[in-house]
């Protein structure tokens, strides 16, 4: 396998709403540049970048997919990404990693509720982009409304470097602006097409749009600028240079056309991205952290300088083992050789390094700087490690995933799985870091968690078809808690005389209730010796243990302050027993007298969904004791802030989808505890001491 310098490659993502086409614009690049002998489909579910079975079954992208191709002698590394909410913590990850980005847009459509949420991490790590409007062979494909679209949600510098020649069915080809070409195409998927003069009826709507390009090259330098001002124009070359400074500068964003179906136009978007996107050299630097000083750090993209390199992904392949995706930014890094993990404080033994192409690995002997690569089977590397040379230290920056949304309790088929699901759970984690497997202590439940139902249930099919384990997935008991609104002033006296020593402890406890979110405080006020200090752990404990147990419904007591003021003791009968049960005691009083309640998670929420739905999507947000907080418009989505309870959301993704035929989603997060009404507080209360007594029988 060939070996690249860093100035004779290209990094980029290609990111946008599901269903934009990124997969098959991914599959036609590859298929142009020769890297594979076959125009793949999503619909034949053969495409390079979508081998897991889920994505082929479902025909969707569910992970970030790296691979490769060679064009006009530059290599070209491409992550595929997904497109639907539930996956973008994999879109943050191939962000992260890549030089550049193609923001995929349909040509139908237009900017979505997902591109706008792509286009921000673009802009988190200043990556310069080009816009490839896709689809363009779609009935409906509009160029005036999707570039509307695009300026109306990026700015000016959202600007066209093509004209299509015709749309819809009479999709045939691409004008490109800067070199006042035509490039007419073959409609049957082969991308061949012919150079040809401008149509006459493109030649004013050209002159129009090469006006604005030479505009916005101007805005590059002041020198460019006076230029302009005095001349009225640019010559070609400096047009040229001003918009790639632009570009690089994030000032302009190149839109193309395509079909990535039909293969038009790709040819011409492949001769950009090596023409106007930075290799590593161009970008120069790589930016970290000085582990020893904890001082901003830089490292020259630069194969003479010592390694460094920064893992972004691992796969957990059933047959390979972990496969970690890495990004060299410095030094040449070679096969079978021993590298530091500066992260883990660790030396890790690297077999072959491997090019990746989807599931595809080929070795290379060794991979220089700006360069993707793969190694299997690492035993203490992670996503967000960084290697590097320990006599020249630095650490890369990971990504922060957003915490999951949504939980769902998973409980084996077979008895005695629990095992086997931990041990599966634990490769899945390795490789999703936007899903959570936990135990609850307080339900005792399995919980996993995801970013929506979808996302959940993608996990659990990994489970069955990757590691044979099969579960039911369940909604999860809600967390509820206990609280106080009064104060209580109590004794807990224990005694028991039984022959021999007894047992004797007395507190005197008062409680009262915390501002929401303190949890439990604890103040010794005893003077004079009245419980010897060796037992005011004990009374602690025995409070704590109590507290645990709940006392309304079985749920932790929370924001409570407990102050232990007075007591007494028996020299002979009194001992850590004793006291944790005159605690506990003295807690259960105070409960009954401190006017207790029972609290409930609320969670943030924000629907997306068409604007027609907006009023049966409110209607039903407040018939769920929802607190409506805002109204957004998108394009044509509408988004729905508001508060809700978990206990009514737990179950809401099938009614959104009902209620908007597929077209709504919904994201969701914890944002605070609050009272239960006390009607249905009542039936909470009810339900749990009845699950609680057939327990116990």
């Amino acid at each position: 396998m060939k070996v690249y310098e860093s100035d004779s490659i290209r990094n980029i993502c290609i990111v946008g709403h599901g269903d934009s086409g990124k997969t098959s614009l991914t599959s036609a690049m590859l298929y142009d540049a020769g890297a594979v002998n076959r125009l793949a489909r999503v619909e034949d579910g053969n495409t390079v970048t979508d081998w897991e079975d889920e994505e082929i079954e479902r025909k969707i992208s569910i992970s970030c997919a790296l691979a490769n191709c060679e064009w006009n002698k530059k290599k070209v590394n491409i992550l595929d990404t997904p497109g639907y909410r539930p996956f973008l913590a994999e879109t943050q990850l191939a962000v992260r990693a890549a030089d550049a980005a193609l923001v995929v847009v349909d040509a139908v459509a237009g900017v979505q509720v997902q591109t706008e949420k792509v286009w921000d991490f673009c802009d988190q790590y200043n990556l310069p982009r080009l816009i490839i409007i896709n689809k363009a062979d779609r009935d409906n494909a509009s160029s005036e409304r999707t570039l509307a679209s695009l300026e109306e949600s990026f700015g000016r510098g959202a600007a066209a470097f093509q004209i299509p020649m015709g749309l819809e069915k009479d999709f045939a080809g691409v004008i490109s602006v800067i070199t006042g070409k035509a490039y007419r195409y073959e409609k049957d998927g082969s991308g061949k097409f012919k150079e040809e003069e401008v149509p006459a009826e493109y030649q004013a709507e050209l002159a129009e749009k090469r006006e604005k390009l030479i505009e916005l090259a101007a805005e590059a330098t002041d020198e460019l600028m006076e230029k302009f001002f005095s001349e009225g124009t640019l010559s070609h070359e400096e047009m040229i240079q001003g918009l790639q400074s632009c570009i690089l500068q994030g000032k302009v964003y190149p839109a193309f056309y395509t079909s990535a179906t039909l293969n038009i136009g790709v040819a011409q978007v492949l001769d950009r991205i090596v023409e106007l996107l930075p290799s590593p050299a161009t970008i120069g630097t790589a930016k970290g952290l000085d582990p020893n000083t904890g001082e901003e750090a830089e490292r020259v993209i630069s194969s003479s300088e010592p390694y460094a390199a920064y893992v972004f992904k691992t796969v957990a392949d059933p047959f390979a083992g972990r496969i970690s995706l890495i990004k060299l930014y410095s030094g040449v890094m070679k096969s079978d050789t021993a590298y530091n993990n500066q992260t883990k404080g660790k030396s890790e033994k690297f077999g072959p390094l491997q090019t990746i192409l989807g599931k595809a690995m080929t070795p290379v002997p060794e991979v220089h700087a700006g360069d993707f690569f793969a190694v299997t089977k690492l035993k203490e590397t992670t996503t967000g490690d960084t290697l590097c040379d320990p006599s020249k230290p630095i650490v890369f920056s990971g990504v922060t995933i957003p915490e999951p949304s949504i939980t769902f309790a998973i409980e084996p088929k077979s008895r005695g799985d629990e095992d086997k699901i931990s041990n599966a759970m634990s490769r899945i984690l390795e490789e999703d870091a936007a899903i959570k497997y936990s135990r609850d202590p307080q339900t005792k439940q399995m919980l996993l968690a995801g970013s929506d139902q979808l996302h959940v249930e993608v996990t659990v099919s990994k489970l069955r078809k990757r590691y044979g384990v099969e579960v039911l997935l369940k909604t999860p008991k809600i967390p509820y808690r206990e609280t106080i609104r009064g104060k209580a002033d109590v004794q807990g006296r224990h005694k028991k005389q039984t022959g021999g020593h007894g047992q004797f402890g007395d507190c005197w406890i008062r409680m009262e209730p915390l501002d929401r979110g303190r949890d439990f405080e604890f103040v010794d006020e005893i003077v004079g010796g009245a419980i010897p200090r060796n037992f005011i752990p004990a009374v602690v404990k025995g409070i704590e243990e109590s507290r645990m147990r709940g006392y309304l419904a079985g749920c932790p007591v929370v924001d409570i302050k407990v102050t232990l003021y007075d007591g007494s003791f028996h020299p002979v009968d009194s001992s850590e027993m004793a006291f944790k049960i005159a605690g506990s005691l003295a807690f259960k009083k105070a409960m009954e007298e401190a006017k207790p309640v029972l609290l409930e998670p609320v969670m943030n929420v924000e629907i997306y969904a068409p604007q027609e739905y907006a009023g049966a999507l409110t209607g039903d947000l407040t018939s769920r004791r929802g607190r409506l907080q805002g109204l957004d418009v998108k394009g044509d989505t509408q988004i729905i802030k508001g508060q809700a309870p978990m206990a009514e959301m737990v179950s809401y993704a099938p009614v959104l989808t009902s209620m908007t035929g597929g077209r709504g989603s919904y994201h969701m997060e914890f944002s605070h505890y609050d009272e239960v009404p006390a009607n249905i507080a009542q039936k909470i209360i009810e339900e749990s001491n009845k699950d609680r007594k057939q327990e116990e029988e």
